[in-house]
């Protein structure tokens, strides 16, 4: 299968194929990885992150504990307080989500700050 770029960059849909997508279509792991993490997009399944010189390859923080566990730590770094109030549902300081596990409760949690809140532009 030929990858081909489209817009801005290329990504995979549900059916294997690929499709164009612009920053403006961000979804919640995009979000989360650029404005918390700092990481750059390498291909459509691949990170880097600058700080740590390093590729970060299929990050589902929703699906995966360790990688949700990162975005704790770059949190807490920031100043943020991790709370845990129920199996399902944690909280950044005075911002709470839920989630079917605790991956998605943190991401959800994660992109709440990240979406919401006024982001100082060395995140960006």
């Amino acid at each position: 299968m030929k990858t081909r770029r489209l817009g801005i960059f290329a990504v995979k849909d549900k059916k294997n194929k690929m499709r164009g997508k612009k920053l403006g279509d961000m979804n919640k792991v995009e979000v989360i990885a650029r404005r918390i993490l700092g990481w750059k997009l390498h291909t459509w399944d691949k990170w880097y992150d600058y700080e740590k010189g390093v590729f970060i390859e299929h990050f589902q923080p929703d699906q995966n504990l360790d990688h949700a566990m990162l975005i704790v730590k770059r949190l807490e770094m920031f100043g943020f307080t991790y709370s845990l109030k129920s199996e399902n549902e944690v909280c950044f300081n005075d911002v709470c989500e839920t989630g079917s596990t605790l991956a998605e409760a943190i991401t959800n949690a994660a992109f709440t700050l990240a979406d919401n809140s006024s982001i100082d532009e060395g995140w960006l």
